[in-house]
This record gives structure tokens, sequence and C-alpha cells, in this order.
């Protein structure tokens, strides 16, 4: 549970501006899909990945991080990283359980002939998007744990886009739809005190000292 006064003694040391524009990004926010990218080489592909996310309003990224183990480029990432949720991942193997055991359908974008176009994706299942690198796409495992693929229509020759530019269009196409339907997509008011509570400390400089004078003038 939020404790509700710390909150309003963070809250209250941030601009109108800023508390109203908290307000305003978290109505747009949701964990109805959840994106996930697989063993990246490429951090700076990730960071992009996450940029989108927040841009668009996925709260949560999943990130395997089986072979490579890299850290995210902040530059690219331009403070997405503050307001992003970032899951990071071992193995491949526990990414798809947690997200499974949190009812989320796996589905593997793929640039297969017999995979659902992105305008017939059904957007009522809350689902987990999972990306893969442009040369050797998604792992074995995921496509033999996917419970659907889905692809972006092409007219060209070139059959496969860079990984941020796939997600970014996917992610804007299917989060306008969300917010378009009778889905109840939002966050709920508990994961909204949540965020608002990690973003205000993420926007007060000298956070630590604040929180520890706080916490003595206020014990248990």
């Amino acid at each position: 549970m939020i404790d509700i006064d710390y909150l309003n003694f963070l809250e209250n040391i941030l601009t109108d501006n800023r508390k109203e524009k908290f307000l305003k990004v978290l109505e747009n926010r949701t964990k109805h899909f959840t994106i996930a990218v697989e063993d990246i080489f490429q951090m700076h592909n990730t960071s992009a990945v996450m940029r989108s996310c927040e841009v668009f309003g996925i709260q949560e990224l999943n990130v395997i991080e089986q072979r490579y183990g890299k850290s995210i480029d902040k530059e690219i990432a331009m403070g997405a990283q503050k307001w992003v949720d970032i899951n990071t991942f071992d193995s491949i193997t526990d990414c798809v359980d947690t997200l499974k055991n949190k009812g989320y359908q796996i589905i593997a974008t793929t640039p297969h002939d017999n995979d659902c176009l992105l305008e017939d994706f059904d957007i009522s299942k809350p689902s987990a998007l999972f990306f893969g690198t442009e040369r050797d796409g998604l792992s074995e495992e995921i496509l033999k744990r996917a419970d659907g693929f889905l692809k972006i229509p092409m007219v060209g020759f070139t059959e496969s886009l860079n990984i941020s530019v796939s997600a970014a269009i996917i992610i804007q196409n299917l989060t306008n739809r969300l917010r378009k339907s009778d889905i109840d997509w939002h966050l709920s008011e508990e994961e909204i005190l949540v965020k608002r509570l990690a973003w205000a400390k993420n926007s007060i400089k000298d956070i630590k000292r604040i929180e520890e004078r706080y916490f003595t003038d206020n014990p248990g």
C-alpha cells in the first residue's frame, strides 16, 4: 500500500504543472500490452524501443539479457527510463513464464506469410509482444511458446525492418486502437498511486536527504 501522506509530502515539492502532467500522462498509460525484446546486441535499439513505449503509453518493457547483458543507452532513451518500468530477465524461459503467469498471451512479431496482419490483430486480450533482431529474428523457444504471430504488412522488396522501427509502428497502431475501444485498458488506482510516487521521487533532486528527513520526522 502507498503511504498517501508521504506521496502528498513529495508532490507538494513539485510544481502544479508537473503534478498535472503526471496525471495527464497516467491517464494514457497501460499494461494491457507489454513489450519484450530478446538479446538485442545493439543496445541503442532497445533504448529506442523503450522510448517508443514511453511516447505511446506502454508502461512496462521486458528485456531478456541471456547473451549480452548490456545497459540502456540513456542518450537514445532521452530520459524515458525514468518513466517506463524495465523488467530484466536472464533467460527466455523466465521471461515467458513470468508474462504468462501475469495473464499475457505471447505474441511473436515475425515476417512469416501465415502471420496475422497488424490491422487484423485482436486487441481485446492482454498481450506481450516479442521483438527479435533484424538479422536473426526471435529464438526458436519463443516461436514455439508463442500463442500467436503478428506482422507488419509490407509491399516492397525488403522483408524486414529495424527492430526499433517495427516496434514503433506496432505500438503506435495498437495503442491508438486500444484508446478508441471499449476495453478497460487503464492502470488501476493503486498502480497510478505507485507511479505517482516513483515519478515524484525521480523528479526531486537530493531525494535521499529529503526521504531521511521525512521519515525521521514521521517515524513508523
